[in-house]
């Protein structure tokens, strides 16, 4: 892994939570950044993040957090974005690359094209580092977590040499980190993260909600059988609730689409359960097993026994 030195001399993060916090310290260990600020709405959050030492100025001020900076990154849910950059259009430093973690995109440009006078002078490349687990809050980050994961930037069409430059420096700081960066249109974005993200998520929320609703199995089952499937997505529904609220507001019209599209998929394996039609389902399920093999083929998970889980160890 290539160490370019120092990108960015000052980092902003506004939120800092799991990925927020990962990137700080990411950036750190691999010596991309020089200072770092953090503007957290939380007072909480915010005496934690000096109590880990994660940044050398901490604020709930953004408009003082990013004045100064070489590189701001708004690690907040989706839908505080469009109120971050109203709160840091106006007090931005020429020159310097405002970029995001959101999991949808269109509403992110949206909300930058809105301040677009203000950022005249400002480098703005959308991002969404396609990592993360269940945990939340400043402790839950690790610089590990964008080993081998791709990073998604959604720049503006421009012919400027300056902005391409900033998309090169930006793509240079995730892979630092040892990320695989994807540039890609917005709305392409978030059709495909429906499919690979939102529409799972929604799934499993969907099935361990009605796993709870049901009268005829208790609790206790429910979590003494679970390693026979459930387990698994269980661990998906564990995600931060407000995150996940955004995101489905956010990314409306692609989720629905994808979801009309699962729903008849999942008429047509209901009709070949109720007529015995074992050759479709035998069809079915070979498909899309390769589709298992060729993500772990990819580095994408791995093919451990258990998930690769370590076994009896807590």
């Amino acid at each position: 892994m290539s160490h370019p030195g120092v990108l960015y001399p000052k980092m902003t993060v506004i939120g800092c939570g799991l990925i927020g916090g990962s990137i700080i310290r990411a950036a750190r260990e691999h010596g991309v950044v020089g200072q770092v600020t953090v503007a957290d709405a939380s007072e909480s959050h915010r005496a934690r993040v000096s109590e880990l030492g994660l940044a050398e100025h901490v604020t709930g001020d953004i408009a003082e957090a990013v004045k100064d900076a070489d590189l701001v990154v708004i690690a907040t849910p989706v839908l505080s974005i469009a109120d971050v950059v109203a709160a840091l259009a106006a007090h931005m430093k020429a020159g310097a690359t405002l970029t995001d973690v959101g999991s949808t995109k269109a509403n992110v440009g949206e909300a930058f094209r809105a301040h677009a006078e203000a950022l005249s002078k400002v480098f703005v490349i959308p991002g969404h580092p396609i990592a993360g687990t269940e945990q939340s809050g400043p402790d839950s980050g690790f610089a590990e977590l964008f080993e081998n994961r791709w990073t998604i930037l959604t720049p503006a069409e421009s012919d400027d040499e300056a902005y391409a430059a900033a998309v090169a420096k930006l793509s240079a700081f995730w892979r630092a980190f040892g990320a695989q960066v994807e540039l890609m249109d917005e709305k392409h974005h978030d059709l495909v993260l429906a499919v690979v993200s939102h529409l799972p998520h929604l799934i499993a929320y969907t099935i361990v909600g009605s796993a709870a609703d049901l009268e005829n199995v208790t609790e206790s089952e429910v979590i003494k059988f679970s390693a026979s499937g459930f387990r698994d997505f269980t661990r998906i529904a564990a995600s931060d609730p407000t995150m996940w609220r955004d995101i489905f507001v956010a990314n409306k019209d692609a989720v629905l689409e994808m979801l009309g599209r699962f729903t008849e998929d999942l008429q047509a394996m209901s009709r070949a359960i109720r007529w015995g039609d074992a050759d479709t389902l035998h069809a079915h399920f070979t498909r899309t097993r390769a589709i298992r093999r060729g993500i772990v083929a990819a580095g994408q998970e791995s093919a451990e026994p258990n998930f690769g889980r370590d076994r009896g160890k807590h």
